[in-house]
């Protein structure tokens, strides 16, 4: 059996390379999938992707599957609840970002049709694959996360930077930074 290749970061732990082998770098094009994403990449704002990961099944519990269509109900109360829960991260800002992104979530898929097309426009529908060979090449952004997150701060959108916006790329493949040496390489095209 040939020995699997990750990419260094997902080499930590059992949760990272679950994440690595099955999800990270596979376009997604569901839309609520993507919103998803998008709240779980600005929740990890300072904190690591592990935790996360690790909080994973609480966060979709308690954010109802960061479902937007629920989240733009959530009142004060809700928030209060959110706030006592230990199993999420309790931040405010955070919190009420996750409200005030599923509202502006509906006014873009308004004007876009949906948050999918949206996104994927920024690259032709298509991943960008990059050949990184060593972890320390790839970027912790770029110009085109840089204009993405602009644009997404100019509808309203919070915790939406530049940083966190490439992480998102990454994770819903619309970049694809796995290592040229790692076994999921050309693993995502496959999954298509």
């Amino acid at each position: 059996m040939k020995k699997i290749i990750r990419c260094d970061w997902a080499n930590k732990s059992e949760l990272e390379q679950k994440y690595h082998d099955e999800e990270w770098g596979i376009p997604v094009h569901d839309d609520k999938k993507l919103f998803k994403m998008l709240i779980l990449e600005g929740k990890q704002a300072g904190l690591s992707w592990t935790t996360i990961l690790s909080k994973m099944d609480t966060l979709c519990e308690v954010f109802d599957d960061f479902d937007p269509n629920i989240i733009i109900k959530y009142d004060d109360k809700k928030i209060e609840d959110l706030l006592k829960n230990e199993g999420v991260i309790r931040n405010k800002l955070k919190i009420n970002a996750v409200i005030t992104n599923a509202k502006e979530y509906f006014k873009l898929c308004e004007e876009f049709g949906s948050l999918d097309k949206y996104l994927w426009a920024y690259v032709d529908n298509k991943p960008i694959k990059n050949s990184w060979t060593k972890i320390e090449e790839v970027p912790a952004r770029t110009e085109l996360s840089d204009k993405i997150s602009k644009d997404l701060k100019k509808r309203g959108f919070k915790f939406v930077g530049s940083t966190i916006i490439y992480a998102f790329m990454q994770a819903v493949g619309m970049v694809n930074d796995h290592l040229v040496t790692c076994s999921f390489y050309n693993k995502a095209e496959e999954k298509k």
